[in-house]
């Protein structure tokens, strides 16, 4: 919306400010940092009816005892960062597809994990909505994501090539299996983030690096002379979700003011699924799908020791390889300090993130 000032810089010359991503990026995180600082209280008071419902001691033991002072938190904490990028979106993005489509899936996965933090906490457990209707779901928005790209113009060249970090040309699959690797790369994204967010900060903390990084990347894509430079995939208008980006950066800022320890809200099923599914599509769209495997290196890292957990106890016969899964909870139970298993994992959110970037240059 805002962005269309840069046609009156005619008449008043700093309004062609706005007209650099550089300078929209700034303002959208602005933008959804401040609506999520003020906004906050308003949704915490909206929400304190939504309290997460948390597994017993019967059923996780000592880290019952470790959370229970979590029982009276609100839950869907989501909203706030939906909110702040929605706004700052309509505000400073040059709303093209890529921009829409992102949007779309976002909106789509806050919904479902809106749908299954609501069945937690009115069926009092924490199972919420079935595994097989978030795929579905997630299935869906992919058939959306891949049909809008396969018959806009200029995209099919596009949406049909795989860039793998360190080689210099791409490869080429049918659509049918870029849809399937799209899919995997939406649910996988959207899943982790998920298992991530188990205790106060630390999902939301390195999600602020990975937008970061991201934002870096999807300018870079959009503009000629950097994607040539660089030998990376150049598709002209996804620097445009530099600027969402910037917006999911400024909001996820805003509810980490609240989320820190000890957590004002969670973030909930509302928050992890849409946000993996923001930068999972992102990913996607500016060919950079293994470098999200890089970058977002914590979230991989728990999703893998949940797989391992699972394929250890079955062929041990109900040995554990790590005290409990995702890895953060066997960290705590081995006597780390929750405050102190976030901040370590946020520098090991960061350092995945700066190899991430790295990979750009190395091909």
């Amino acid at each position: 919306m805002f962005s269309a000032l840069e046609h009156l810089s005619l008449f008043f010359g700093p309004f062609r400010l706005f007209g650099y991503v550089t300078v929209r990026i700034l303002l959208a995180a602005a933008t959804a940092f401040i609506f999520g600082v003020l906004a906050g209280p308003w949704f915490i008071r909206r929400l304190s009816s939504m309290k997460q419902s948390f597994r017993s001691a019967k059923e996780v033991g000592k880290l019952a005892d470790l959370h229970a002072r979590k029982g009276g938190t609100p839950t869907m904490g989501g909203l706030i960062i939906f909110s702040g990028v929605w706004l700052a979106a309509l505000l400073w993005t040059r709303a093209n597809r890529y921009v829409w489509l992102t949007l779309i899936v976002y909106t789509g996965l806050t919904a479902i994990g809106f749908l299954d933090d609501y069945l937690k906490i009115s069926k009092k457990n924490s199972k919420g909505l079935p595994s097989i209707w978030k795929l579905f779901a997630q299935g869906l928005l992919t058939v959306i994501v891949i049909g809008v790209l396969a018959f806009s113009s200029g995209s099919m060249l596009h949406v049909t090539e795989l860039w793998i970090p360190f080689v210099k040309m791409p490869v080429e699959l049918p659509l049918w299996a870029m849809a399937i690797f799209f899919f995997i790369v939406l649910a996988g994204t959207s899943n982790a983030i998920n298992l991530t967010d188990g205790v106060d900060g630390l999902a939301i903390g390195c999600t602020v690096s990975n937008a970061l990084v991201f934002a870096i990347m999807s300018y870079a894509a959009g503009h000629a002379a950097i994607a040539d430079y660089l030998l990376i995939s150049h598709v002209p208008g996804t620097g445009e979700l530099a600027v969402l980006l910037g917006a999911l950066l400024g909001g996820s800022l805003a509810f980490l003011w609240y989320n820190a320890y000890p957590a004002s809200i969670f973030m909930g099923d509302t928050g992890s699924l849409a946000i993996g599914g923001l930068l999972g599509t992102v990913a996607f769209l500016i060919h950079q799908p293994f470098v999200l495997v890089i970058v977002g290196g914590v979230f991989v890292m728990e999703a893998c020791s949940v797989l391992l957990q699972m394929i250890y106890f079955k062929v041990t016969g109900g040995k554990r390889l790590f005290k409990m899964a995702p890895i953060h909870h066997h960290f705590e139970l081995g006597g780390w300090a929750e405050t102190k298993v976030v901040v370590r994992f946020w520098i090991i959110s960061l350092l995945f993130a700066l190899i991430g970037l790295a990979t750009l240059k190395l091909r």
